[in-house]
């Protein structure tokens, strides 16, 4: 039986009452179970973490020694035991280590997926399809006017600009994504890195994902016109906006982030509308809970088909 209360929200973020721990909590928490590292979904100061190592080690690097008291490290598809609830991660595709998280209490399977994604990325755990009674997804782009563009041929267009250019990117699995994308699609350039993302790829490496070829950026570098590609991350892009002899582009797949006319880099970690379809059909849900975006297109679509429940 589908337990409506299973999951719901308080003043911590997605709470599960049966099992007395929180998802991806937004408040430190006694018990949480984590997703992936990216800030949004992975804050410090939680006592009892459970989550992959690839996770842990990204939010030890970022947080110190306020990342957690205790990181219970679990492996992809082990399943272990929070209170009478069963988890397993299963992989996201999302970033390195990113996991889906499926919850099994009394007979029925709840599966919360965080961030995810369907398309190919040679940095991390493809996504891993399971069966599930309740599809809890991430709704980001769930929008069936929203398609994304295939990754391959956006970083292909990097081929006709012959400039340097400077390369805006979120420090953590896009910037990683983005080198591999270079390195095998537009392999005559030469990318250079901010220093706040080498400690990153260091852990990517250390994983078994390398990411592809790429340095430390150097100033002189870039001050010579050698089709070079300086991936930054956001801060360190928004305040070079007077850059002069560079090419400014920020890979994003959300439209305000594109940074000028001529040239877009719609590059998404997350799925988009058919992506959700794919992922409903492969997982074959009783009920779709949707999350982080807008469900209403969801409930639409279905109709009386499979119920579509809209948690926030």
């Amino acid at each position: 039986m589908i337990l409506d209360d299973f999951v719901s929200f308080d003043e911590k973020g997605l709470y599960c009452k049966y099992g007395d721990f929180y998802i991806d909590p937004q408040l430190p928490a006694t018990t949480a179970v984590i997703s992936h590292a990216h800030a949004d979904h992975a804050i410090s100061g939680n006592n009892n973490v459970y989550c992959t190592r690839a996770t842990a080690s990204i939010m030890q690097l970022r947080y110190d020694r306020t990342a957690a008291k205790v990181f219970n490290i679990a492996a992809f598809n082990e399943p272990f035991k929070i209170g009478k609830v069963t988890v397993t991660l299963i992989p996201a595709g999302h970033m390195i280590g990113s996991a889906q998280i499926l919850m099994e209490y009394e007979g029925t399977r709840y599966l919360y997926t965080g961030d995810y994604k369907l398309q190919p990325d040679a940095t991390c755990e493809p996504i891993e399809w399971v069966t599930t009674d309740v599809l809890i997804t991430e709704s980001t782009f769930a929008n069936p006017e929203i398609i994304h563009p295939d990754p391959v041929a956006e970083i292909r267009k990097i081929n006709d600009i012959k400039s340097n250019i400077l390369l805006g990117a979120y420090a953590l699995g896009k910037s990683q994504r983005l080198i591999n994308l270079i390195t095998e699609h537009a392999p005559q350039k030469k990318i250079l890195v901010h220093h706040k993302i080498m400690p990153i790829n260091a852990i990517y490496e250390k994983m078994g994902f390398h990411p592809g070829k790429y340095q430390i950026y150097g100033r002189k570098l870039m001050k010579v016109q050698d089709e070079f590609v300086y991936i930054v991350p956001p801060f360190t892009f928004d305040s070079y906006i007077r850059a002069t002899g560079v090419k400014r582009l920020f890979a994003s797949g959300w439209k305000n982030l594109q940074v000028n006319n001529q040239d877009t880099l719609f590059i998404s970690d997350h799925v988009d509308w058919n992506d959700i379809l794919q992922t409903i059909a492969n997982t074959r849900p009783k009920q779709v809970w949707t999350l982080h975006g807008k469900g209403d297109h969801l409930k639409a679509y279905f109709k009386d088909d499979i119920f579509v429940k809209i948690l926030n």
